[in-house]
């Protein structure tokens, strides 16, 4: 089973390209934006793989110091360097038979360049303090956020480490391409962090889900998730509304966008008309809903979904 929500065609050809590279040993590099899921598409590679019975190891290549790197890498022997108090192995080792996740690979100095391509020429190492050569057993995945292609031609990333990289390529399509895929994956994190809180699913309201599908998510899928936690947790009576978690400022308003331009001034509306009705109706909202022209239960649904309902109520009588 894909751990991708979505049924677009951008997602659809890259889960396409995510089997045939799951059913080879070659290494992968898997390049996408921030939040586009790249180490979740690693797991799918190793899970459905033949090494999926193996250990899966990943690394944080921007985290590591520079002088750190062949010790995080390969280990070292007790004394190796000040602080080595204690013989230690290193994530390669720990790999074995499985797969190793090389994350933020972009992030590398350029002498840690030299020492990973060394490593990827044979899968042979040394650990750091002994003369002793070993030999890996590890399937080699990375992940960039940043186009490798652009960076080596830039000098900023070795091409020939680039080539031994990017045998088998993965691009992670960002959310603004997928089609479709923002409402269900909104609606799959509701019902996940409704599990989690162990709470009844919460709808949303379709002036959110209009906006949600109308925003860029510079973040994708991990603002958009991010997004839907706030919701999901201020949201009253069961409807997540935009009032319940206002936009991230990394998910502007596409200013092009009719429906989220839409979605705003009917919210605007609303809270302007139900703000004003309230004003005639002296704080009562019978009075209030008759002025409108609704029904008084409707109406204080109205006043709840814009945070209207609070002060009324105080001031509400059965007249």
């Amino acid at each position: 089973m894909s751990p991708f929500v979505g049924t677009s065609a951008a997602l659809a050809a890259m889960l396409d390209v995510l089997r045939q590279v799951s059913r080879c040993e070659a290494p992968v590099l898997i390049e996408g934006e921030t939040g586009t899921g790249k180490e979740l598409a690693a797991r799918a590679v190793h899970y459905g793989g033949a090494r999926r019975d193996g250990p899966f190891v990943p690394i944080n290549c921007g985290a590591i110091p520079d002088a750190l790197v062949e010790s995080e890498l390969f280990g070292h022997e007790r004394g190796a360097f000040t602080d080595a108090r204690e013989k230690r192995a290193g994530l390669v080792a720990a790999a074995r038979g499985g797969t190793l996740l090389l994350d933020e690979v972009d992030a590398l100095s350029a002498k840690a360049q030299v020492t990973l391509l060394r490593f990827l020429q044979d899968q042979r190492y040394r650990p750091v303090g002994t003369p002793r050569e070993q030999r890996a057993d590890v399937r080699v995945i990375a992940a960039a956020n940043r186009p490798l292609d652009a960076l080596a031609a830039a000098g900023e990333f070795r091409a020939d480490l680039l080539y031994r990289l990017k045998i088998m390529h993965l691009v992670l399509p960002p959310l603004r391409e997928r089609s479709g895929d923002i409402a269900l994956l909104a609606q799959h994190f509701v019902a996940r962090f409704a599990a989690q809180y162990g709470l009844p699913p919460k709808a949303f309201a379709a002036d959110a889900l209009g906006w949600l599908a109308a925003q860029r998510w510079p973040g994708n899928v991990r603002e958009l998730e991010s997004w839907v936690h706030r919701a999901f947790v201020m949201a009253e009576d069961g409807v997540i509304t935009l009032d319940a978690a206002p936009p991230t400022h990394g998910a502007a308003r596409d200013l092009a966008s009719f429906a989220a331009a839409k979605a705003e001034a009917v919210n605007r509306f609303e809270r302007d008309y139900l703000s004003r009705a309230l004003e005639l109706g002296q704080g009562c909202v019978t009075r209030a809903a008759r002025l409108a022209g609704k029904e008084r239960r409707a109406f204080g649904k109205l006043l709840k979904k814009h945070g209207l309902a609070h002060g009324a109520a105080s001031l509400d009588s059965p007249g």
